[in-house]
Parts: C-alpha cells; structure tokens; sequence
C-alpha cells in the first residue's frame, strides 16, 4: 500500500530531515497543546477541529498529523469498529470471505469506519514525512489495516511495534488476533503467550490462545485454554462470552452438543444479543433431535443476523422436520439468493 512504501522510506531515510518551523504566535501554538489536551480527555470531536484548525497555518507540523490520525482511529474505535471487524473472524479460520467455520454474525466493518481508517492512515503517512512515528503511531496504523481487513500489513506493523515496545501486551494480543486471521496459528500461539506472560489472567487472550489451538486441530489444549478462560472469570460481574461460545463449537464438532449446550446457555446468558451463540445452540438441538428449541435459537440468531446466508440454511431444514413446508421452501429460496446457488443446504 501507498502508506507502507512512504512510512517505510521515513523509517530507513538518511536525508536529512524538514527543518523547524519558524516561531509561531503563542496563540497558535496553544492550539496544539489545547488539542492533545482534549485528547488526553477523550474529547476527541473537539480535539479533532483544535487540530485542524491548527494544521491550517501549520501544514507541515508531523506532530498535528500524527494526532490527527490518533483522533480519527479513536473516533471509529468509540464505535468498538475494531473489535467487530476481528470478531468477523473470532470462531473460526480465515483464509479470504467467510470459510472454515467462520462466525455468521453480519459485522464486517462499515464502509464509514473504512473511509476513517483510510484518512487516518494518510495522516500518518503526511507525518511520516516530517519524523519518524513511535511505536504508539504503528500501533494505531497496524489497527487502521486492520479496519481495512489487510491482515499482512496489519501483521507488518504489529511486529515493527512490538521490536519497539516488547512489554505491550494489548500489541501481542492484536498480533495474535492477526495472525490467527492470517491463518498462522502456531504463531498466533507465540503471540497470546507473549501477551499473557505480561497480562497472565487475560480472558480474552486465554480464549483466542485456544482458538489458535483449535486451529492446528490441537483440540485438547484448545479446551483446556477455554475452560481456564472461563474458570478465571468464574467470580466476575462482567463476563466474556467467548470462550462459552468457542468451547460450545468445539463439542459440537467432538459430538457432544448435549455438553455443548450447557455452554452456550451460559453464552446467551452472558450476551443475549451474540448471534453465534443463538446459531450454535440451534445446531446442539438439531444434533439431538429437539427441532422446536433448535427453530426457536436459529430464529433469534436470524434476527441477530438476518444477512447471513448459512442462518437460513440451516433454518430450512429445521422447518422441514417440523412439518413447516411454505417455511422451508420460503428459507430455502432465501439461502439460495444469499448464496448465490441453486443448491438444496443440507440438513446440519
């Protein structure tokens, strides 16, 4: 990309670097400041027209850009866009689109969060003229890639990061993530290690280290992970439900979806409103025959997710055993016009 061929020319340039500003008015210059202020805040609309407003008579300041570009990432992350976009891919591999067991949850990052992330990005790329970025700016550039589900410079700059700032634990846990996303599981492995070396009861770390095992077909150590992620939450408030989710999967796939159950009961107490939950109970009732409780949480997650085609694939079915032929035939046709096929799904 654009951005990676000029910020790696910043970092290895031998030129010598733009000059100084002239002096600027004191005024002026207290807009800056008053800026990185309401950063510090979290006001970030109101930092965002300070630093603008300053850029204007300073155009050439790579500490106004390199703010700016923090502002416009943390003004997408208040959306939790980061998250979303790397939950796209939480349950299952990805290679590119939505394969081996993907989660069916409709959360790719919106087009909105993509432009932001594109203009961040360029901000650092105008401030990587003037001087060369910290680890905090390539951590923030390594997550706009990510926004943009460029997973191989993400996985660049994640790296080039953590050479500067080892003891990070949140960047070896997105370097986990994008390395998983990347389909690189062992050293997905390495990277949640790292993380919970410096963060040891990290739920979500624990979690996506088991998925990472899962990954290499490792499935006993990936339960293992999940179920110290779940016992380190045991006393808390505020649970994850992650990795009732993931291990719920995974006795799925062992066949076991009466254990599996138990699990994503638990999950949907937690996040009512976790689409791959409903999904993953509908599939546990179907494996054990119990087709109204598996129509009444494939339902939900439809609802959750009414734009995921594997939802309405596996709902068909379900209607068929029940007796519900206009619903089968009227979700047949939907998960035909959402796949793109012709094809009848089979029963799950």
């Amino acid at each position: 990309m654009f951005f990676f061929t000029l910020l790696c020319s910043a970092l290895l340039a031998t030129s010598t670097r733009v000059s100084a500003q002239a002096q600027s008015p004191v005024q002026t210059e207290n807009l800056l400041s008053e800026a990185k202020s309401l950063f510090q805040q979290g006001k970030f609309a109101e930092a965002d027209r300070a630093v603008r407003q300053y850029l204007e008579d300073h155009p050439n300041s790579g500490d106004a850009h390199f703010l700016l570009g923090h502002l416009l990432f943390r003004e997408i992350q208040a959306q939790a866009a980061v998250e979303t976009q790397f939950r796209a891919q939480t349950h299952g591999p990805m290679a590119s689109g939505r394969t081996m067991g993907a989660t069916s949850s409709d959360v790719s990052t919106p087009k909105a969060a993509q432009e932001m992330a594109k203009a961040s990005l360029a901000e650092f790329t105008t401030a990587a003229k003037f001087h060369d970025p910290s680890a905090a700016d390539l951590k923030i550039v390594a997550l706009d890639y990510v926004l943009l589900a460029d997973y191989p410079d993400a996985d660049r700059w994640f790296t080039k990061m953590l050479e500067w700032a080892p003891n990070d634990s949140e960047g070896w846990y997105y370097l986990g993530r994008t390395k998983y996303n990347e389909n690189r599981f062992a050293e997905a492995i390495d990277a949640f290690q790292k993380c919970l070396k410096l963060d040891p009861r990290s739920v979500r770390a624990e979690d996506n280290l088991g998925l990472s095992f899962a990954g290499l077909g490792h499935n006993e150590e990936a339960a293992a992970a999940y179920n110290q992620a779940i016992s380190w939450q045991a006393q808390s408030l505020a649970k994850n439900p992650g990795p009732y989710i993931d291990l719920g999967s995974l006795l799925i796939d062992q066949n076991r979806p009466q254990d599996a159950i138990a699990n994503l009961l638990q999950a949907i107490e937690i996040a009512p409103a976790e689409s791959r939950a409903h999904e993953l109970l509908g599939k546990a009732y179907t494996r054990v025959a119990d087709f109204p409780k598996a129509q009444a949480e494939l339902e939900k997650a439809i609802e959750l997710s009414p734009q995921a085609p594997n939802l309405h694939c596996m709902l068909a079915p379900v209607y068929r055993k029940r007796g519900l032929a206009e619903q089968a035939k009227a979700e047949y046709e939907r998960c035909a016009t959402l796949t793109g096929t012709h094809s009848t799904p089979q029963t799950p």
